[in-house]
């Protein structure tokens, strides 16, 4: 897990690991990679300061719903994490 992350983000980006996503279906089907949505659930990981007169409101360990294709992909210590804006996160769980 990435909880010590050494990665800290700028003004009102957030660092979101997303959560994988099902392997099979509700009748036992197993989805192949290349099948697979894109999640829309994840944890924040980290969280900026927030721009100028605007604190970032969400922190370490929300659970979040951001849209489809929303942030920049990245791996860090073999974790997959995604970068985005804090107004690309739709709802705090």
């Amino acid at each position: 897990m990435a909880n010590n992350l050494k990665l800290t983000p700028l003004h009102d980006r957030v660092v979101v690991r997303p959560v994988p996503g099902n392997e099979k279906t509700a009748g036992g089907i197993i989805i192949p990679d290349t099948a697979k949505e894109k999640p829309q659930r994840g944890t924040v990981v980290a969280a900026g300061p927030g721009k100028k007169d605007e604190p970032v409101s969400v922190k370490t360990g929300d659970t979040v719903l951001f849209g489809k294709y929303a942030g920049t992909e990245i791996q860090m210590d073999g974790d997959d994490l995604l970068i985005m804006r804090e107004s690309d996160i739709l709802v705090v769980l």
